[in-house]
């Protein structure tokens, strides 16, 4: 009687796991409901990637006749309507380096600090929560920080290293959140196996997480990197609009966003400026793909 009445009940379960009792109307409602999210999420995406094939489709159509190889080694002439953007590209590339000097090794060393050598209390939530407000802090705001504290107060003036460490600043937090995050992913027991050996927290922490945590450390630097060449209003505050070539990074210069913007804004030329934009979006765009091709899904 037992064993009977448990079989039964064992064959009815089954059943109604697979759906053996379910009613028609709703296992047809579910069908429909299915099909719908497919579609609504299908067509959102080939909405997002519309919009961005819009635009490059629009830049390359208005930007792509003047982009050549000498664009980029030239230098502007009659404040930008002719030449090309070397002295630009250059000051871009010396004001991403700049920044990132000084925020990555921040933004690693805050990281491994708050996953290795703290727990959660009360200090640890006071410095993630500091580093969320930094990121929801408008980029103009940084700028005018910025020109207060580096151009006036410190005397550096509109210079690469005032906009570097205004730009350092801003990109603090994306460093310490991917770092972070990329320092937990490695798993404990690594960490168990090298204390086992006898190595020290330090060596633990500089021979096996780092390195395992490269992909996701590297994602975040670049992500920083893809922000930094494309800021503008911070950048116009700190660093200046100078189209000289710099010789140091006391000097003046001018971004390509920036340039971009003058070039725009002030009806300088509009041909010249979409191809600076096209050159602009082509930067972030490599940028981001090897942020994506470095990242922790995509290595492991």
């Amino acid at each position: 009687m037992c064993l009977c009445g448990k079989s039964k009940w064992y064959s009815k379960g089954k059943g109604n796991q697979k759906g053996g009792n379910v009613n028609p109307e709703i296992r047809r409602l579910n069908r429909v409901f299915h099909r719908l999210g497919h579609l609504l999420t299908a067509w959102m995406t080939v909405l997002v990637l519309g919009i961005l094939a819009a635009i490059l489709v629009f830049l390359f159509i208005n930007g792509a006749e003047k982009l050549s190889f000498n664009f980029f080694l030239e230098s502007p002439i009659d404040l930008g309507r002719e030449g090309g953007i070397f002295p630009i590209l250059v000051s871009t590339i010396l004001l991403a380096m700049t920044s990132l000097f000084i925020a990555v090794p921040l933004g690693i060393g805050t990281a491994v600090y708050l996953t290795e050598y703290t727990t959660d209390s009360y200090v640890t939530l006071i410095i993630r929560f500091g580093a969320e407000c930094l990121a929801g802090i408008p980029s103009i705001i940084f700028g005018l920080f910025g020109f207060m504290l580096f151009v006036v107060s410190l005397g550096m003036g509109w210079s690469i290293i005032s906009g570097g460490l205004t730009l350092a600043c801003m990109v603090l937090p994306t460093i310490i959140r991917t770092s972070e995050e990329a320092i937990k992913s490695v798993p404990k027991v690594l960490r168990e196996v090298g204390f086992s050996l006898g190595a020290t927290k330090s060596q633990v922490i500089w021979n096996i997480v780092l390195p395992h945590a490269r992909g996701g450390i590297a994602t975040g630097i670049i992500l920083a990197l893809g922000r930094v060449i494309g800021e503008t209003a911070c950048v116009i505050f700190t660093t200046g609009i100078s189209l000289e070539m710099p010789t140091s990074l006391f000097d003046s210069a001018r971004s390509m966003s920036v340039h971009f913007y003058l070039l725009a804004r002030e009806g300088i030329s509009m041909e010249m400026a979409y191809t600076t934009a096209l050159a602009l979006v082509g930067m972030i765009l490599i940028i981001n793909s090897l942020a994506a091709f470095l990242s922790p899904r995509r290595t492991r």
